[in-house]
Protein backbone atom coordinates (compact mmCIF):
# COMPACT_ATOMS: atom_id res chain seq x y z
CA UNK A 1 0.00 0.00 0.00
CA UNK A 2 1.25 3.40 -1.17
CA UNK A 3 1.70 6.15 1.43
CA UNK A 4 -1.01 8.06 2.21
CA UNK A 5 -2.20 11.31 4.23
CA UNK A 6 -5.43 12.51 5.51
CA UNK A 7 -6.14 15.71 6.84
CA UNK A 8 -8.55 16.14 9.52
CA UNK A 9 -10.17 19.72 8.55
CA UNK A 10 -11.61 22.37 11.02
CA UNK A 11 -15.43 22.86 10.28
CA UNK A 12 -15.76 26.29 8.58
CA UNK A 13 -19.85 26.81 9.05
CA UNK A 14 -21.79 29.07 11.16
CA UNK A 15 -22.95 28.49 13.79
CA UNK A 16 -19.43 26.77 13.99
CA UNK A 17 -20.34 22.59 14.28
CA UNK A 18 -17.64 20.57 16.60
CA UNK A 19 -17.73 17.39 15.34
CA UNK A 20 -15.07 15.69 14.04
CA UNK A 21 -14.43 12.35 11.82
CA UNK A 22 -12.01 10.89 14.35
CA UNK A 23 -11.08 11.24 17.93
CA UNK A 24 -7.93 11.05 18.75
CA UNK A 25 -7.34 7.54 20.06
CA UNK A 26 -8.89 6.62 16.56
CA UNK A 27 -6.37 8.56 15.21
CA UNK A 28 -3.38 6.47 17.05
CA UNK A 29 -5.47 3.15 16.31
CA UNK A 30 -5.61 3.97 12.50
CA UNK A 31 -2.09 4.46 12.27
CA UNK A 32 -0.75 2.01 13.96
CA UNK A 33 -3.37 -0.58 11.54
CA UNK A 34 -2.29 1.59 8.88
CA UNK A 35 1.66 2.32 9.41
CA UNK A 36 1.82 3.58 5.51
CA UNK A 37 -0.90 6.04 6.30
CA UNK A 38 -0.25 9.43 8.28
CA UNK A 39 -2.98 11.83 9.95
CA UNK A 40 -2.61 15.51 10.42
CA UNK A 41 -5.42 17.78 12.25
CA UNK A 42 -6.08 21.13 11.29
CA UNK A 43 -6.17 23.65 13.95
CA UNK A 44 -9.54 24.61 15.29
CA UNK A 45 -10.83 26.66 18.52
CA UNK A 46 -14.22 25.17 18.34
CA UNK A 47 -13.51 21.36 18.21
CA UNK A 48 -14.86 19.24 21.00
CA UNK A 49 -11.69 17.48 21.32
CA UNK A 50 -8.70 20.39 21.75
CA UNK A 51 -5.90 20.69 19.51
CA UNK A 52 -3.64 19.37 22.34
CA UNK A 53 -5.55 16.16 22.74
CA UNK A 54 -4.55 15.32 19.44
CA UNK A 55 -1.23 16.93 19.98
CA UNK A 56 -0.84 14.53 23.74
CA UNK A 57 -0.73 11.48 21.29
CA UNK A 58 2.13 12.82 18.70
CA UNK A 59 -0.64 14.03 16.03
CA UNK A 60 0.38 16.90 14.15
CA UNK A 61 -1.45 19.81 14.65
CA UNK A 62 -1.46 22.52 11.79
CA UNK A 63 -2.46 25.28 10.30
CA UNK A 64 -3.28 24.23 6.58
CA UNK A 65 -3.71 20.42 5.01
CA UNK A 66 -2.41 21.73 1.59
CA UNK A 67 -0.35 18.78 1.33
CA UNK A 68 -2.93 15.86 2.61
CA UNK A 69 -4.52 13.69 0.09
CA UNK A 70 -6.98 12.73 1.69
CA UNK A 71 -9.38 15.59 3.58
CA UNK A 72 -11.98 14.72 5.83
CA UNK A 73 -14.90 17.01 7.43
CA UNK A 74 -18.54 16.25 8.76
CA UNK A 75 -20.20 19.66 7.43
CA UNK A 76 -20.25 21.37 3.95
CA UNK A 77 -16.91 22.63 3.20
CA UNK A 78 -16.81 26.44 2.70
CA UNK A 79 -16.54 27.48 -0.84
CA UNK A 80 -13.35 29.33 -0.20
CA UNK A 81 -11.43 26.85 1.58
CA UNK A 82 -11.85 24.01 -1.16
CA UNK A 83 -8.77 22.97 -2.39
CA UNK A 84 -8.11 21.91 -5.75
CA UNK A 85 -7.46 18.14 -7.19
CA UNK A 86 -7.93 16.76 -3.85
CA UNK A 87 -10.25 13.85 -2.37
CA UNK A 88 -12.93 15.12 -0.15
CA UNK A 89 -14.96 13.39 2.81
CA UNK A 90 -18.33 15.29 3.73
CA UNK A 91 -22.18 15.86 3.95
CA UNK A 92 -22.26 17.45 0.94
CA UNK A 93 -26.82 18.14 1.31
CA UNK A 94 -26.83 18.22 -2.49
CA UNK A 95 -28.53 14.86 -3.18
CA UNK A 96 -31.69 16.50 -2.96
CA UNK A 97 -30.87 19.38 -5.13
CA UNK A 98 -30.40 21.71 -2.44
CA UNK A 99 -30.32 25.16 -3.93
CA UNK A 100 -28.08 26.33 -1.29
CA UNK A 101 -25.29 24.27 -1.72
CA UNK A 102 -25.32 24.25 -5.97
CA UNK A 103 -22.58 26.16 -6.27
CA UNK A 104 -20.79 24.41 -3.55
CA UNK A 105 -20.90 21.47 -6.20
CA UNK A 106 -20.12 23.62 -8.87
CA UNK A 107 -16.61 24.34 -7.16
CA UNK A 108 -16.40 20.73 -6.58
CA UNK A 109 -16.67 20.29 -10.17
CA UNK A 110 -14.70 23.39 -11.42
CA UNK A 111 -11.78 22.45 -8.86
CA UNK A 112 -11.43 18.65 -10.23
CA UNK A 113 -12.18 17.35 -6.62
CA UNK A 114 -13.43 14.07 -6.08
CA UNK A 115 -16.21 14.57 -3.27
CA UNK A 116 -16.88 11.41 -1.39
CA UNK A 117 -20.70 11.88 0.42
CA UNK A 118 -20.87 9.88 3.76
CA UNK A 119 -24.51 10.03 2.73
CA UNK A 120 -24.28 7.87 0.03
CA UNK A 121 -21.44 5.24 1.69
CA UNK A 122 -24.02 2.23 1.25
CA UNK A 123 -23.56 -2.25 1.37
CA UNK A 124 -24.58 -3.47 -1.66
CA UNK A 125 -28.23 -3.73 -0.08
CA UNK A 126 -28.49 -0.28 0.19
CA UNK A 127 -28.26 0.35 3.85
CA UNK A 128 -26.28 3.17 4.67
CA UNK A 129 -22.98 2.46 6.69
CA UNK A 130 -21.91 5.78 8.69
CA UNK A 131 -24.68 8.31 10.23
CA UNK A 132 -25.42 10.43 13.33
CA UNK A 133 -29.20 8.84 14.00
CA UNK A 134 -28.23 7.54 16.50
CA UNK A 135 -27.56 10.30 18.07
CA UNK A 136 -30.00 12.62 16.49
CA UNK A 137 -32.86 10.45 17.97
CA UNK A 138 -31.31 10.69 21.74
CA UNK A 139 -30.72 13.93 22.03
CA UNK A 140 -33.91 14.74 20.00
CA UNK A 141 -36.06 12.59 22.76
CA UNK A 142 -34.09 14.41 25.44
CA UNK A 143 -34.94 17.95 24.52
CA UNK A 144 -38.46 16.68 24.07
CA UNK A 145 -38.60 15.63 27.43
CA UNK A 146 -36.90 18.95 28.63
CA UNK A 147 -39.31 20.77 26.87
CA UNK A 148 -42.36 19.19 28.31
CA UNK A 149 -40.79 19.72 31.87
CA UNK A 150 -39.67 23.38 31.08
CA UNK A 151 -43.47 24.02 29.66
CA UNK A 152 -45.36 22.76 32.20
CA UNK A 153 -42.62 23.70 35.07
CA UNK A 154 -42.16 19.84 36.06
CA UNK A 155 -38.78 19.28 36.35
CA UNK A 156 -35.13 20.94 34.86
CA UNK A 157 -32.86 19.37 33.12
CA UNK A 158 -29.14 20.67 32.02
CA UNK A 159 -29.39 21.17 28.23
CA UNK A 160 -28.15 18.20 26.20
CA UNK A 161 -25.03 20.44 25.33
CA UNK A 162 -24.21 21.27 28.62
CA UNK A 163 -23.70 17.36 29.42
CA UNK A 164 -19.95 16.26 28.87
CA UNK A 165 -20.55 13.07 26.48
CA UNK A 166 -23.64 10.35 26.79
CA UNK A 167 -23.00 9.00 29.54
CA UNK A 168 -23.23 12.33 31.64
CA UNK A 169 -26.45 12.82 29.43
CA UNK A 170 -27.89 9.57 30.99
CA UNK A 171 -27.09 10.58 34.53
CA UNK A 172 -29.44 13.97 33.91
CA UNK A 173 -32.06 11.63 32.59
CA UNK A 174 -32.44 10.86 36.36
CA UNK A 175 -33.94 14.15 36.88
CA UNK A 176 -37.41 13.68 34.35
CA UNK A 177 -40.22 13.67 36.82
CA UNK A 178 -43.27 12.68 34.31
CA UNK A 179 -46.77 12.01 35.38
CA UNK A 180 -48.15 9.84 33.53
CA UNK A 181 -48.39 11.27 30.05
CA UNK A 182 -48.31 9.31 26.34
CA UNK A 183 -45.54 9.91 24.30
CA UNK A 184 -46.03 8.88 20.59
CA UNK A 185 -42.20 8.08 18.85
CA UNK A 186 -42.38 7.72 14.83
CA UNK A 187 -39.95 5.35 13.35
CA UNK A 188 -38.12 2.34 13.26
CA UNK A 189 -34.23 3.09 12.54
CA UNK A 190 -31.33 4.40 13.67
CA UNK A 191 -33.32 7.94 14.90
CA UNK A 192 -35.97 5.70 16.08
CA UNK A 193 -33.59 3.82 18.43
CA UNK A 194 -31.70 6.62 19.92
CA UNK A 195 -34.89 8.21 21.21
CA UNK A 196 -35.90 5.01 22.62
CA UNK A 197 -32.93 4.71 24.53
CA UNK A 198 -33.03 8.13 25.82
CA UNK A 199 -36.64 6.97 27.28
CA UNK A 200 -36.10 3.61 28.40
CA UNK A 201 -33.20 5.78 30.47
CA UNK A 202 -35.52 8.16 31.21
CA UNK A 203 -37.98 5.43 32.87
CA UNK A 204 -40.86 5.73 30.59
CA UNK A 205 -42.35 2.03 29.80
CA UNK A 206 -43.21 1.05 26.25
CA UNK A 207 -46.19 -0.15 25.15
CA UNK A 208 -47.99 -1.63 22.24
CA UNK A 209 -49.86 0.78 19.70
CA UNK A 210 -53.44 -1.21 20.73
CA UNK A 211 -52.66 -0.62 24.59
CA UNK A 212 -51.27 2.52 23.96
CA UNK A 213 -54.77 3.74 21.93
CA UNK A 214 -57.11 2.03 23.80
CA UNK A 215 -55.61 2.13 27.65
CA UNK A 216 -55.23 4.27 30.67
CA UNK A 217 -51.67 4.58 32.44
CA UNK A 218 -50.57 5.53 36.01
CA UNK A 219 -47.17 5.45 34.76
CA UNK A 220 -45.89 7.69 31.80
CA UNK A 221 -45.74 5.13 28.33
CA UNK A 222 -44.76 5.86 25.16
CA UNK A 223 -45.14 3.71 22.08
CA UNK A 224 -42.90 3.08 19.11
CA UNK A 225 -44.66 3.25 15.44
CA UNK A 226 -43.21 1.82 12.22
CA UNK A 227 -45.45 3.01 8.74
CA UNK A 228 -47.30 -0.25 9.15
CA UNK A 229 -48.68 1.24 13.00
CA UNK A 230 -50.46 4.13 11.10
CA UNK A 231 -50.80 3.80 6.96
CA UNK A 232 -53.17 2.16 5.12
CA UNK A 233 -53.58 0.85 1.33
CA UNK A 234 -56.50 3.48 -0.05
CA UNK A 235 -57.62 0.18 -1.82
CA UNK A 236 -57.74 -2.23 0.90
CA UNK A 237 -55.78 -5.02 1.40
CA UNK A 238 -52.64 -5.82 3.90
CA UNK A 239 -49.89 -3.06 4.22
CA UNK A 240 -47.00 -3.70 1.72
CA UNK A 241 -43.93 -2.39 3.10
CA UNK A 242 -42.10 -2.23 -0.13
CA UNK A 243 -45.02 -0.68 -1.84
CA UNK A 244 -45.01 1.79 0.61
CA UNK A 245 -41.59 2.60 0.34
CA UNK A 246 -42.01 2.88 -3.86
CA UNK A 247 -45.33 4.39 -4.04
CA UNK A 248 -46.21 6.32 -0.55
CA UNK A 249 -48.96 7.79 -2.60
CA UNK A 250 -51.12 4.93 -2.77
CA UNK A 251 -51.59 5.07 1.42
CA UNK A 252 -52.98 7.07 3.46
CA UNK A 253 -52.37 7.98 7.17
CA UNK A 254 -54.62 7.39 10.25
CA UNK A 255 -52.26 8.91 12.57
CA UNK A 256 -54.92 11.21 14.01
CA UNK A 257 -56.08 8.40 16.04
CA UNK A 258 -52.63 8.65 18.07
CA UNK A 259 -52.96 12.43 18.45
CA UNK A 260 -56.42 12.30 20.54
CA UNK A 261 -54.21 10.22 23.19
CA UNK A 262 -50.78 11.63 22.75
CA UNK A 263 -49.08 14.36 25.17
CA UNK A 264 -45.63 14.27 23.05
CA UNK A 265 -44.98 13.46 19.77
CA UNK A 266 -41.18 12.39 18.79
CA UNK A 267 -41.13 12.59 15.18
CA UNK A 268 -38.36 10.13 13.69
CA UNK A 269 -39.27 8.57 10.58
CA UNK A 270 -38.12 9.21 7.47
CA UNK A 271 -40.66 11.22 5.06
CA UNK A 272 -41.34 10.93 1.35
CA UNK A 273 -42.98 13.74 -0.14
CA UNK A 274 -45.27 11.62 -2.03
CA UNK A 275 -46.34 9.93 1.13
CA UNK A 276 -49.50 11.15 3.45
CA UNK A 277 -49.21 13.68 6.14
CA UNK A 278 -49.11 12.40 9.79
CA UNK A 279 -51.75 15.07 10.37
CA UNK A 280 -53.41 18.21 8.86
CA UNK A 281 -53.33 22.32 10.50
CA UNK A 282 -57.37 21.64 10.59
CA UNK A 283 -56.58 18.42 13.02
CA UNK A 284 -54.22 20.71 14.89
CA UNK A 285 -56.94 23.20 15.50
CA UNK A 286 -59.46 20.22 16.77
CA UNK A 287 -60.27 19.96 20.17
CA UNK A 288 -59.43 16.44 19.59
CA UNK A 289 -55.73 17.10 19.14
CA UNK A 290 -54.00 16.53 22.71
CA UNK A 291 -50.22 16.53 21.83
CA UNK A 292 -48.75 19.84 23.71
CA UNK A 293 -45.03 19.06 22.80
CA UNK A 294 -43.59 18.28 19.28
CA UNK A 295 -39.64 17.20 18.89
CA UNK A 296 -39.19 17.28 15.29
CA UNK A 297 -36.23 15.20 14.95
CA UNK A 298 -36.06 15.00 11.28
CA UNK A 299 -36.72 18.09 10.68
CA UNK A 300 -38.51 18.05 7.52
CA UNK A 301 -39.79 21.90 6.74
CA UNK A 302 -43.36 22.29 5.66
CA UNK A 303 -42.89 18.29 5.51
CA UNK A 304 -45.33 15.81 7.40
CA UNK A 305 -46.06 17.89 10.28
CA UNK A 306 -47.58 21.25 9.76
CA UNK A 307 -46.23 22.94 12.69
CA UNK A 308 -42.67 22.55 11.30
CA UNK A 309 -42.21 26.10 9.90
CA UNK A 310 -39.24 26.25 10.42
CA UNK A 311 -35.69 24.75 12.01
CA UNK A 312 -34.96 26.36 15.58
CA UNK A 313 -30.92 26.57 16.71
CA UNK A 314 -29.44 24.49 19.62
CA UNK A 315 -29.33 28.41 21.30
CA UNK A 316 -32.66 29.16 20.51
CA UNK A 317 -34.39 25.57 20.55
CA UNK A 318 -38.12 26.13 20.91
CA UNK A 319 -40.83 28.03 19.49
CA UNK A 320 -45.13 28.31 19.73
CA UNK A 321 -47.38 27.23 17.00
CA UNK A 322 -50.55 28.48 16.91
CA UNK A 323 -52.58 26.00 14.96
CA UNK A 324 -55.36 28.89 14.49
CA UNK A 325 -53.51 31.82 12.36
CA UNK A 326 -50.99 28.75 11.20
CA UNK A 327 -48.15 30.85 12.51
CA UNK A 328 -45.07 30.80 14.74
CA UNK A 329 -45.28 32.54 18.05
CA UNK A 330 -42.41 33.06 21.14
CA UNK A 331 -41.70 29.43 22.82
CA UNK A 332 -43.99 28.87 26.10
CA UNK A 333 -45.94 31.95 25.32
CA UNK A 334 -49.77 30.41 25.50
CA UNK A 335 -50.95 27.34 26.99
CA UNK A 336 -53.20 26.74 23.43
CA UNK A 337 -50.68 26.84 21.49
CA UNK A 338 -47.78 24.05 20.52
CA UNK A 339 -44.11 23.69 21.45
CA UNK A 340 -42.06 22.62 18.59
CA UNK A 341 -38.47 22.04 18.87
CA UNK A 342 -37.51 21.44 15.53
CA UNK A 343 -33.05 21.43 15.50
CA UNK A 344 -31.36 20.70 12.04
CA UNK A 345 -27.98 19.94 13.70
CA UNK A 346 -29.38 17.74 16.99
CA UNK A 347 -26.05 15.48 17.17
CA UNK A 348 -23.60 18.59 17.98
CA UNK A 349 -25.12 18.70 21.43
CA UNK A 350 -23.34 15.68 22.24
CA UNK A 351 -19.85 16.31 19.65
CA UNK A 352 -17.82 13.80 21.68
CA UNK A 353 -20.29 10.72 21.84
CA UNK A 354 -21.62 11.22 18.42
CA UNK A 355 -18.03 11.75 16.97
CA UNK A 356 -16.29 8.56 18.77
CA UNK A 357 -19.05 6.00 17.35
CA UNK A 358 -18.94 7.57 13.58
CA UNK A 359 -15.12 7.29 13.33
CA UNK A 360 -15.78 4.31 15.11
CA UNK A 361 -17.73 2.67 11.80
CA UNK A 362 -15.59 4.97 9.64
CA UNK A 363 -12.78 2.77 10.97
CA UNK A 364 -14.44 -0.63 10.47
CA UNK A 365 -16.27 0.03 7.27
CA UNK A 366 -14.93 2.83 5.29
CA UNK A 367 -11.27 2.92 5.76
CA UNK A 368 -9.94 -0.44 4.20
CA UNK A 369 -11.97 0.39 0.80
CA UNK A 370 -11.10 3.61 0.73
CA UNK A 371 -7.42 2.99 1.61
CA UNK A 372 -6.60 -0.31 -0.48
CA UNK A 373 -9.27 -2.42 -1.80
CA UNK A 374 -12.95 -1.36 -2.89
CA UNK A 375 -13.99 -4.64 -4.24
CA UNK A 376 -17.40 -4.25 -3.09
CA UNK A 377 -17.88 -0.53 -4.73
CA UNK A 378 -18.76 0.89 -1.16
CA UNK A 379 -16.69 3.86 -2.75
CA UNK A 380 -17.48 4.01 -5.95
CA UNK A 381 -21.28 4.57 -5.17
CA UNK A 382 -20.49 7.06 -2.63
CA UNK A 383 -18.37 9.41 -4.98
CA UNK A 384 -20.87 12.39 -6.25
CA UNK A 385 -17.29 13.74 -8.26
CA UNK A 386 -14.69 13.05 -9.94
CA UNK A 387 -12.14 14.67 -12.95
CA UNK A 388 -13.83 17.86 -12.99
CA UNK A 389 -17.17 15.51 -14.10
CA UNK A 390 -20.47 14.10 -12.14
CA UNK A 391 -20.15 10.51 -11.66
CA UNK A 392 -22.74 7.92 -13.09
CA UNK A 393 -24.55 7.26 -10.20
CA UNK A 394 -25.19 11.15 -9.88
CA UNK A 395 -25.66 12.10 -13.30
CA UNK A 396 -29.10 12.72 -11.95
CA UNK A 397 -27.62 16.31 -10.69
CA UNK A 398 -26.40 17.45 -14.10
CA UNK A 399 -29.50 19.78 -14.43
CA UNK A 400 -28.96 20.94 -10.73
CA UNK A 401 -25.02 22.24 -11.58
CA UNK A 402 -25.47 23.89 -15.07
CA UNK A 403 -28.35 25.93 -14.50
Amino acid sequence: MKSVSIGLIHEGRVPPDKRVAFSPLQVEEIMQRYPSVSIVCQQSPVRCFRDEEFSALDIPVVANVQSCDILMGIKEVQIPDLIPNKTYLFFSHTLKKQPYNKKLLQEVLKKKIRLIDYEVLRDTQGNRLVAFGRFAGIVGAFNGLWAYGKRFNLFSLRRAFDCFDINDLKLELRNVKLPPVKIVLTGAGRVAKGAMETLDTAGVRKVNPHDFLTQRFSEPVYTQLSSADYHSRKEGGHFNRDEFHKNPERYSSHFVDFVKVSDILLAGAFWNPKAPLLFTREDMTSQDFKIKVIADITCDINGSIPSTKRATSIIEPLYDYDPITDSVQAPLSNKNFITVMAIDNLPCELPRSSSEEFGRDLIDRILKPLLTDDKEGIIARGTIAENGKLTSHFEYLRDYVEK
